[in-house]
């Protein structure tokens, strides 16, 4: 695997391995996950239910499943659905089911280092297992925070390393031997999903990542685990 100290080196490794999955992105999803990735997300959009009007934002939204679970829950909001990634955003328009949540989706090709969004305009801003895949995470937590507008919120939803002394030899045997088996014989990309593995075992520590977005300017911040500390949910505030 290549050297991914380098911002553009991994923006451009990320992008190609996404566009190289992108098309059994969604059913790897759930079979790799046993279908617990629908209910992650379905807890991470509960936590926007203030803001059921008006637009949000959903970052690094790859094929859109987080996007249209927003839409879902609240009939009268708008999503601007971000990916740098224009192969994830195509396999996801083109999987919309046929109802009225795709007249509120609103896909865009963008990096979310620069936000292609103008500052104080959505009510929520939610990353769901893409803030790991970011170059330069502290200028994309800033991002996040320009484009929030006063009170609204920020929701990451991403993997973290479970500390559960029964759970986590399992999880890291799982993540790190069966997932890049499964994966790469679904796919035909195992690198993908072994930079999967590498990327979680190397993120930041839920504190180191706490810190980080209050030094971005948000207030409030805290972290949600779930399913044994396997992903977690990382909320913060926009103050007034």
């Amino acid at each position: 695997m290549q050297d991914l100290k380098q911002p553009e080196v991994k923006k451009k490794f990320v992008r190609e391995k996404f566009a190289s999955i992108s098309g059994k992105y969604d059913l790897l999803n759930s079979l790799l996950s046993f279908q617990i990735d629908r209910y992650w997300r379905w807890r991470t959009t509960r936590l926007l239910k203030e803001f059921p009007t008006g637009p949000v934002l959903d970052l690094c939204a790859g094929t859109l499943p987080l996007s249209l679970e927003l839409a879902r829950q609240a009939k009268a909001r708008t999503v601007l659905s971000v990916d740098f990634c224009e192969d994830m955003l195509r396999a996801g328009k083109g999987s919309l089911p046929e109802d009225e949540r795709r007249n509120r989706l609103h896909p865009v090709c963008g990096d979310g280092e620069e936000i292609p969004v103008p500052d104080n305009t959505v009510w929520g801003c939610t990353v769901a297992f893409g803030v790991r895949n970011l170059s330069r995470t502290q200028k994309g937590l800033e991002e996040m925070y320009r484009v929030l507008r006063p009170t609204g919120k920020l929701l990451i939803l991403e993997f973290s390393r479970p500390t559960n002394p029964l759970v986590k030899p399992v999880y890291t045997f799982y993540l790190n031997t069966v997932l890049p088996a499964v994966a790469g014989m679904v796919s035909g990309d195992k690198e993908a999903y072994q930079y999967l593995a590498s990327s979680i075992a190397a993120f930041y520590e839920p504190e180191e990542l706490l810190s980080m977005m209050r030094q971005a300017g948000f207030s409030s911040v805290e972290r949600k685990p779930l399913t044994f500390g396997i992903v977690s949910i990382y909320i913060g505030v926009k103050e007034d």
